[in-house]
């Protein structure tokens, strides 16, 4: 059995995940910009390549092929400031120690997500790790742009609650 067949991953969908993690990091100072997508995003507190190490973190911690990078992106913005950027740092550098540790360049350059799961694993009880887990769960998951990706079609009240509004179509079921 391939490392191919294992994941069930297609060399087309590996080779656009490569370029898209390598396009995504650097494109200028201070600045972030998507090679598949049509956004991009200022960093003034932080580096450019912390942030993309922070996207792809996100990513590798709430893995969801229907959303965006856009959306992920948002979620981890709020750690470039002042006030966080020494600790931000620090929580990278540890994170790009291990992937050297582990025989790569740093944490962006591992190609297999199960690789990099495995090292944040490695971390997790670690407070910078603790930090951006936390932050994502209302980071990402409170985008209104994302609900309707997850099927969630926001809160009811509004509309008459859920009794009139399919409460009991329960098609799966």
């Amino acid at each position: 059995m391939t490392k191919f067949e294992r994941t069930g991953l297609t060399r087309r969908a590996l080779l656009g995940r490569a370029v898209a993690a390598g396009a995504l990091t650097v494109t200028g100072i201070g600045f972030i910009a998507a090679p598949d997508a049509a956004w991009a995003l200022e960093v003034t507190a932080i580096t450019p390549e912390q942030m993309a190490t922070l996207v792809q973190m996100a990513r590798d911690i709430y893995p969801h092929d229907r959303i965006a990078d856009e959306f992920y992106a948002i979620a981890v913005k709020g750690y470039d400031t002042a006030e966080q950027a020494a600790e931000i740092g620090a929580g990278v550098a540890a994170l790009d120690a291990a992937a050297q540790g582990k025989g790569h360049a740093n944490y962006l350059s591992i190609g297999w997500e199960s690789d990099r799961v495995a090292l944040l694993r490695g971390m997790e009880s670690s407070p910078f790790f603790q930090k951006i887990r936390g932050g994502l769960v209302t980071g990402l998951y409170n985008q209104k742009a994302v609900w309707p990706l997850f099927g969630y079609e926001g809160e009811s009240f509004s509309q008459g609650g859920y009794i009139a509004r399919g409460f009991d179509d329960i098609a799966w079921l």
